[in-house]
């Protein structure tokens, strides 16, 4: 699967928009993660857990669209774009999308 950031693949055309293939997972903190973090935030530096919980949380929500794409067909996914919101206190949603296309 082609993935890309931008309306098209270079050197490829696209033959036809399918839809929009999407991927979301919704995450919550751990307790013994803001312990950590609220010592870590008095200090000052890196908050290392919600660095790897957050980079979890996009890598699966990449896989997901990417798993929604093939349902739909596609070669690539074009004009693909990742978002995040709080859904509750202490728990946020990563949202990956694009236009899942089928490649000439």
């Amino acid at each position: 699967m082609i993935i890309s950031t931008t309306p098209n693949i270079p050197g490829r055309e696209i033959r036809e928009v399918l839809d929009i293939a999407r991927g979301s997972t919704v995450r919550s903190r751990n307790i013994g993660r803001d312990i950590f973090a609220g010592l870590k935030n008095i200090v000052g530096g890196e908050i290392e857990e919600y660095t790897k919980l957050q980079a979890q949380s996009r890598d699966q929500a990449i896989e997901r669209m990417i798993r929604d794409a093939e349902y739909l067909g596609a070669d690539a996914i074009v004009n693909v774009r990742l978002t995040s919101s709080m859904v509750m206190q202490g728990a946020s949603e990563i949202l990956a999308y694009g236009t899942a296309v089928k490649l000439a």
